[in-house]
C-alpha cells in the first residue's frame, strides 16, 4: 500500500529534520490512517529522504572529472516494453560471454563516476559484459537539489521497464549480476527480483532494502549487502531488519558493515565522505562475490 498522499505532500512541502522523518515512518508502520510504510515500495521510502535537508547535505558534491573509456565503453539505446527507448553505457567482453553485470547509478544519474566504476568492474572481473543503466532517461544532476528532484520524480514503473528492456537486450541466456550504490543499491535488488531465474548475484551498497518477505521469497540469488554503521538513513536497524526478512524468506544475505558513513564507496566524493580503506575492502568483497557466482 502506498504512503498516504497527505503525508507525502507534507514531507515534500516541509524541510523536515531527520527525527521528523523517522517519526513519520514509525507512525506509518503502525498502520494508522490507512498508511503502511512497512510495505511501501523501497523506492518510495528512499525518495522520501530527498525532502530532508539533512539527507541532502550529507551528499557532498562529487569532484568533477571526465571518464574516457580504455575498454571501448560506449553509450547505446534500446527499446523497452513500454514502447519507449532507454539509454545505457555498455562495455563488451573481448570474448563472447553470457555473463552480464548490470550497474545502477547513485542519485546523481549515469555520470562519469558510474562509468568509471563500471569499467573497473569490467577489467577486474574479466569474462563479463557490463551494462550501466540510465534510470533518469538522460537527466544528470550536478547539484544536490537536482539530484533530490530527479530521485523524487523517478517512477518505479518506468525503472522496471528500463530493466526489462535491458534484459531483452542481453538475452534470455544471460547470467545476470547486479550492483548499485545509494538509490542504485535499492534498484540493484529490485532488478535482481525482476531478472528472476537469470539473476545469479546481487550487490547492494547502502541502498533501501525490500522488506516484504513474500517478495523476497521470489529472489533467485544470494545478496551481498555493504553498509556503513554511521549511516543515518540506511541504519544498522534497517540492515538488521533486512537480514531478518531474508532469513524468513529462506534467502541468503552476506552483510559487510564498515565504520563509515553513507556514500563511503564513491571515489569521486571529497575526502572525508570517501573512506578509501572501507571502499577497498568492500570492493574486494564485491569482486569475490561476483567471481564465485557470475561464471
Amino acid at each position: 500500500m502506498k504512503l498516504d498522499v497527505n503525508i507525502q505532500n507534507y514531507i515534500n512541502m516541509k524541510k523536515i529534520s531527520l527525527l521528523s522523518t523517522m517519526v513519520i515512518l514509525a507512525i506509518a508502520c503502525l498502520g494508522q490512517d490507512n498508511i503502511t510504510v512497512c510495505h511501501t515500495p523501497s523506492t518510495e521510502k528512499f525518495a522520501m529522504f530527498a525532502s530532508n535537508k539533512e539527507f541532502n547535505a550529507a551528499h557532498l558534491m562529487p569532484r568533477n572529472y571526465v571518464h574516457v573509456s580504455e575498454e571501448g565503453g560506449k553509450m547505446i539505446d534500446y527499446k523497452c516494453p513500454d514502447g519507449k527507448s532507454a539509454n545505457a553505457y555498455v562495455i563488451m567482453s573481448k570474448k563472447e560471454t553470457n555473463n552480464w553485470i548490470l550497474v545502477f547509478q547513485e542519485w546523481w544519474g549515469l555520470n562519469d563516476n558510474i562509468k568509471r566504476q563500471s569499467e573497473e568492474l569490467y577489467k577486474d572481473l574479466g569474462n563479463v559484459n557490463v551494462l550501466a543503466l540510465d534510470l533518469y532517461d538522460g537527466k544528470m544532476a550536478t547539484d544536490r537539489e537536482k539530484a533530490g528532484q530527479y530521485m523524487q520524480e523517478f517512477k518505479q514503473e518506468r525503472g522496471d521497464m528500463i530493466v526489462k528492456g535491458a534484459l531483452n537486450y542481453v538475452g534470455k541466456s544471460a547470467k545476470i549480476g547486479t550492483v548499485g550504490w545509494c538509490f542504485g543499491g535499492g534498484q540493484s535488488l529490485l532488478a535482481a527480483l525482476t531478472a528472476g531465474k537469470q539473476a545469479v548475484a546481487c550487490v547492494v551498497y547502502y541502498g533501501m532494502p525490500v522488506d516484504d518477505v513474500a517478495t523476497l521469497k521470489t529472489l533467485n540469488t544470494d545478496v551481498l549487502g555493504i553498509f556503513g554503521i554511521q549511516d543515518k538513513w540506511i541504519t544498522p536497524e534497517v540492515v538488521q531488519k533486512f537480514e531478518s526478512n531474508m532469513k524468513a524468506a529462506g534467502k541468503k544475505v552476506v552483510v559487510k558493515s564498515y565504520d563509515a558513513d553513507h556514500g563511503f564507496a564513491n571515489p569521486s566524493n571529497p575526502m572525508g565522505a570517501f573512506n578509501e580503506a572501507a571502499y577497498k575492502d568492500a570492493y574486494k568483497n564485491t569482486l569475490a562475490f561476483f567471481k564465485e557466482r557470475v561464471k
